[in-house]
């Protein structure tokens, strides 16, 4: 995957600050060896099944907070019923959440209040291990 290639970000929340937060920590391009981002926002369930399904995600972001349905919830759906599920990062409240992030099968875990350089850190890094899988499924 060359560096003018796009990877698709999507990030979910029912409130848009927390989805402003994150879009303005990964920025254009979270690391300088990864693709640069669009972002895809979600305020609702329905719309996050729908773009997992179409398979065009590269990277999920997703609020752990969110209401009615928390991204816990969703993460553990996505990865049972979407066929090769992008990396999830979980968004969690407090530190003592993490927990709840296994459960839910996400990849990676980020507590709030954002940090948005171990943010644009932890996305990268989700970036280069979905580059990588794609280039060993062909």
């Amino acid at each position: 995957m060359g560096t003018d290639d796009k990877m698709r970000v999507l990030v979910y929340s029912d409130d848009a600050a927390t989805r402003e937060k994150v879009r303005l920590a990964i920025g254009r391009r979270p690391a300088a060896d990864v693709p640069f981002v669009e972002i895809v926002e979600c305020a609702t369930q329905p719309k996050v099944v729908q773009h997992l399904d179409s398979g065009e995600i590269d990277v999920a972001v997703l609020d752990g907070e969110a209401q009615p349905a928390g991204g816990m919830g969703v993460a553990r759906q996505a990865k049972d019923e979407v066929y090769d599920c992008p990396p999830i990062c979980l968004l969690v409240a407090r530190r003592d959440d993490r927990w709840l992030a296994t459960w839910s099968r996400a990849d990676a875990v980020v507590a709030q209040p954002l940090d948005p350089v171990l943010l644009a850190d932890t996305i990268a890094d989700l970036m280069r291990r979905r580059g990588a899988n794609r280039l060993t499924a062909h």
